[in-house]
C-alpha cells in the first residue's frame, strides 16, 4: 500500500521500519527539529533520522491542520495513514483523506490507558501485563475502533524504559500484521467500550514526589515507572533527590514513615506507610547516580535520621 507515517519519538522507530520493509513509503512527517540540552544545539526527532536515510519526502509542520499542509497530504494520495506517537491532534481533514482512514499504534489495551502516559502508569499502577493496541483514528484521544491487540507481560523489575522498547518492538510487529489484513480486506473493527477506559495523562517533573505514608510497593512502582523520566524524587535538606531503583520489603512490625532503619551494601532501608523501601540507586542534583550506601556515606546519614514527610 501507499503509505504516509507519522510519528517523532524512539517509539515510532520500529513501526517505520515495518512500513518501510513491507510497503511504499511516500513521506514521513514529524515534528519540527528542536533545541536540546545546555548547548542548545538542534537534535533531529529519532523518526527524522530513520528517514534520512529512505530518500522520501520529509514534512515537519507545525500544524498539521493548515490547508497548505493538508493539500500537500492530498497531493501524495496514500492509500492510509500510519500515525505512531507523533505528537499533534490529528484534524478531520486528515481522517477522511485516505481510502483505508488513519490507524494508530498504541501502547496499551485499549481502552485501558487512554493518553499520554500509559506505559508509566501501568508499572505506577502494579498492572501485571499490558500490550500493544492498533485502531483507527477519530477525532477523540484513543477512542477509535481497536484493530488488533497484543499482550505483553510487565515482570517484578521493569523500568518504564524497560517496557517501552519491548512495546515498540511489539507495536511494529503488530502494524505489520494490522496492515496486512487491512490490505485484504479481512481486518476486524471492533468499537471500545467507553465504560471501560482509563487514562494515562501526561506527566510532569512534581508526579515524581515520594510520600513516604504510602506503602513500600506502591513506591517501588512510582519509582519503576518513572524512570527514565521524570524520575521520582524526595527533598531533603533542600535538595531534590532522585531515586533511580528501589526494592519493596515486608516489614515484621510498625516502622515510621521515612525513618532511615538500615545502611548496608543493599542500600539504604527506610520505613513507609506499610513496609520497607530499600533504596538502590539515588542521585543527587548535579551529580550522578550512585549506590544506596555511596550515597549515605556521601551525605553522612545514620540510622534513625529521617527524610521527613513531604
Amino acid at each position: 500500500m501507499r503509505v504516509v507515517f507519522m510519528g517523532t519519538p524512539e517509539f515510532a522507530v520500529p513501526s517505520l521500519k515495518v512500513v518501510a520493509q513491507e510497503h511504499e513509503l511516500l513521506a514521513v512527517v514529524t515534528q519540527p527539529d528542536r533545541k536540546q540540552g545546555r548547548g542548545q544545539r538542534v537534535r533531529f526527532s529519532p523518526i527524522k533520522e530513520l528517514a534520512l536515510t529512505y530518500n522520501v519526502p520529509i514534512y515537519q509542520p507545525e500544524r498539521v491542520a493548515t490547508p497548505e499542509f493538508v493539500a500537500s497530504l492530498t497531493e501524495l494520495n496514500p492509500d492510509i495513514i500510519v500515525v505512531v506517537a507523533f505528537g499533534q491532534k490529528i484534524p478531520t481533514s486528515i481522517l477522511q483523506l485516505p481510502p483505508h482512514g488513519c490507524i494508530n499504534v498504541h501502547s496499551s489495551l485499549l481502552p485501558k490507558y487512554r493518553g499520554a502516559a500509559p506505559i508509566q502508569y501501568a508499572i505506577i499502577n502494579g498492572e501485571t501485563v499490558t500490550g500493544v493496541s492498533t485502531m483507527y483514528l477519530n477525532e477523540g484521544w484513543d477512542e477509535g475502533d481497536i484493530i488488533l491487540q497484543a499482550e505483553e507481560p510487565i515482570h517484578p523489575e521493569d523500568t518504564a524504559g524497560d517496557l517501552h522498547d519491548r512495546l515498540a518492538e511489539k507495536g511494529g510487529q503488530l502494524l505489520g500484521e494490522t496492515l496486512r489484513q487491512i490490505e485484504v480486506g479481512t481486518a476486524p473493527r471492533i468499537p471500545q467500550n467507553h465504560e471501560e477506559a482509563s487514562f494515562a495523562p501526561k506527566l510532569e517533573k512534581d508526579d515524581g514526589l515520594i510520600d513516604w505514608h504510602e506503602s513500600a510497593v506502591k513506591l517501588c512502582n512510582l519509582i519503576r515507572g518513572m524512570n527514565p523520566w521524570p524520575v521520582a524524587y524526595f527533598n531533603y535538606n533542600g535538595e531534590r533527590i532522585k531515586v533511580w531503583q528501589s526494592k519493596a520489603v515486608v516489614a515484621s512490625e510498625k516502622v515510621a514513615s521515612g525513618k532511615i532503619l538500615r545502611i548496608d551494601d543493599q542500600g539504604i532501608a527506610v520505613g513507609t506507610g506499610d513496609g520497607i523501601l530499600i533504596l538502590q540507586e539515588l542521585q543527587r542534583e548535579g551529580s550522578r547516580r550512585v549506590s544506596g550506601r555511596d550515597f549515605a556515606n556521601g551525605l553522612r546519614l545514620e540510622v534513625g535520621q529521617s527524610f521527613g514527610v513531604e
